[in-house]
């Protein structure tokens, strides 16, 4: 059942190296072997690496499109939401997922952490940005760094589910 299950968010970049591409594949397949659900951009690149990996281990994968056409999902997209709203989506992407983990990226990757973490959603970074807020501690920490797919995973998990409605099963609360 959908209703019990985690959403995890993965963001990052629609181009990326095959070292990037192999981390998310693998946090994908992590994600899909502890049960949660993989959501995404949808397109190529770490989006399309996430989804791999979570459909090689039987997982489940949401794809938030930019576009007007769920032909422009990548082939491990089980559900395609269309939105025509390019990078607006993003807000759409990190909302959805009660962590978020970022995995390289651009500027639009970028915008995904800022959002997250502007709303209180934790983002766990494997290989991505870091923060430094004019030498003052109060954003150096904002994203919790992890070394391996593994450790990434293992921390968003812990994280959604400190995030996770008491009771009532209302959906996290925000």
């Amino acid at each position: 059942m959908v209703a019990n299950r985690t959403f995890i968010s993965v963001v990052g970049g629609s181009q990326c190296s095959p070292e990037a591409y192999a981390l998310a594949e693998q946090v994908g397949r992590e994600l899909a072997l502890r049960g949660a659900i993989v959501v995404c951009g949808g397109l190529t690149g770490v989006m399309e690496a996430a989804c791999k990996g979570a459909k090689s281990a039987g997982g489940l994968t949401v794809g938030v499109l930019p576009s007007h056409s769920y032909l422009d999902a990548n082939p491990w997209v089980d559900i395609p939401i269309v939105t025509g709203l390019g990078y607006a989506r993003n807000v759409i992407v990190v909302k959805t997922g009660w962590a978020v983990i970022a995995v390289d990226g651009s500027y639009g990757t970028l915008s995904e952490i800022a959002h997250a973490l502007a709303d209180g959603i934790p983002v766990i970074g494997l290989q991505t940005w870091t923060f430094s807020y004019n030498n003052h501690e109060k954003n150096n920490n904002a994203i919790v760094l992890a070394r391996t797919p593994g450790e990434a995973v293992e921390k968003a998990l812990a994280l959604a589910k400190q995030r996770e409605p008491a009771s009532g099963g209302q959906g996290v609360q925000r």
